[in-house]
């Protein structure tokens, strides 16, 4: 990518898929009480399936926020959304989605940590979405208040099953996210704790990184066991970026994604690889002439693989069904087509991508709140 006209060549051809995705977007579009929501995909009659109005709507926020979607909307329009949104909030400051019933929520055998998981993750990306639509302060994440206490974090940290370090990188970067919430915009006391909470999050996180590879986790010797570390990682990481503290061992991982051949696989894999590397082209002096190449190889694989409706898929080649991630019986679509989960992860890698190799290209409006999308490109 050292070459004026090959920055060039992918820079048109990122834009012509931005208008392509952003027509796609205004297919998906529904109006509510004068607010536009989206739906998740072609699968997800609203009528069906009124729950996955929700994600549907999160996803499409964010998404639209960062390729440039919402820049001229109106913006009374943009606050029924937000409006919308905020009728699905609890009592506690969390959100879960209509018709998805708490029996039906499952991702490990301990109850209390599959509706932990689930409710976090409606939240952070709920939260990202007020956001987008012009709420600097989204709300009260009241939900994670015990944490503020020493004792209640330190003991939850423990209880982390470093056999899954995927899923307890996602718990991990939601709870630092609504810390840094609590931080930024807490009363003073509470503001306060958060700040000491967050540091103690990366005390943990310095004591327990795996020297080997920069990750987290147990039994990163083979193939699967390190792709779930690395995707585990690219979540903890982020806390690290917010805060400006150097990463244990970061060569490591940096060479470990470097081995990985740069191919659509799955939207959250693609995304983590593309994140790790690119958080590293703008803050290590480590390989990166090897990840430019890396990134530029990833950018045309991931625009390969944009379906003809503008729309990208999660996993390209349809095979298998896509699910609401903890929701057991609940909404499922086929793989292959385009959902509005796909097209934000695709564009986070893209927008990564794009601001890796060619800075000036447009301004990708990157979420401030840590989870994926987030991206701290300079300081």
């Amino acid at each position: 990518m050292s070459a004026a006209l090959d920055q060039t060549d992918l820079g048109t051809r990122i834009e012509a898929a931005r208008l392509r995705t952003l027509d796609w977007f205004r297919a998906r579009a529904i109006k509510r009480n004068g607010a536009r929501l989206w739906t998740e995909s072609a699968a997800a009659d609203p009528d069906r399936w009124p729950g996955m109005v929700l994600p549907g709507t999160y996803n499409s926020a964010l998404c639209l926020r960062l390729i440039g979607g919402l820049d001229d909307e109106d913006s009374a329009e943009l606050a029924a959304t937000a409006g919308w949104i905020e009728r699905s909030r609890r009592p506690d400051g969390s959100f879960w989605l209509d018709g998805m019933d708490e029996a039906n929520v499952f991702k490990k055998d301990d109850r209390a940590e599959s509706l932990r998981y689930v409710t976090w993750h409606i939240a952070n990306y709920t939260f990202g979405a007020l956001q987008a639509l012009g709420q600097t302060n989204p709300g009260d994440p009241a939900f994670v208040r015990p944490f503020l206490d020493q004792k209640t974090l330190g003991h939850w940290l423990s209880r982390r099953d470093m056999r899954d370090p995927w899923q307890e990188g996602n718990n991990i970067v939601n709870l630092g996210s609504f810390l840094l919430l609590i931080g930024g915009h807490g009363a003073p006391g509470d503001a306060e704790a958060a700040r000491v909470r967050l540091d103690q999050l990366i005390e943990w996180h310095l004591f327990n990184s795996e020297p080997a590879t920069g990750f987290w986790g147990v039994n990163q010797s083979d193939g699967t066991g390190r792709l779930h570390a690395m995707a585990g990682a690219t979540h903890n990481y982020h806390l690290f970026y917010a805060l400006g503290v150097p990463i244990p061992h970061h060569e490591r991982a940096i060479d470990y994604c470097l081995t990985q051949q740069p191919r659509a696989v799955s939207a959250c894999i693609d995304a983590d690889l593309v994140d790790i590397l690119a958080h590293a082209h703008c803050h290590k002096d480590h390989r990166r002439g090897d990840i430019a190449d890396w990134l530029a190889a990833m950018a045309e694989a991931i625009l390969a693989v944009q379906n003809d409706d503008g729309g990208f898929p999660d996993v390209p080649n349809g095979d298998g069904v896509r699910r609401f991630d903890g929701w057991r019986n609940g909404f499922r679509e086929p793989q292959g087509i385009s959902c509005a989960f796909g097209a934000y992860f695709r564009w986070i890698a893209l927008a990564m991508i794009a601001r890796c190799l060619m800075p000036g290209h447009r301004h990708w409006q990157f979420r401030p709140m840590p989870g994926l999308g987030y991206f701290k490109a300079e300081g």
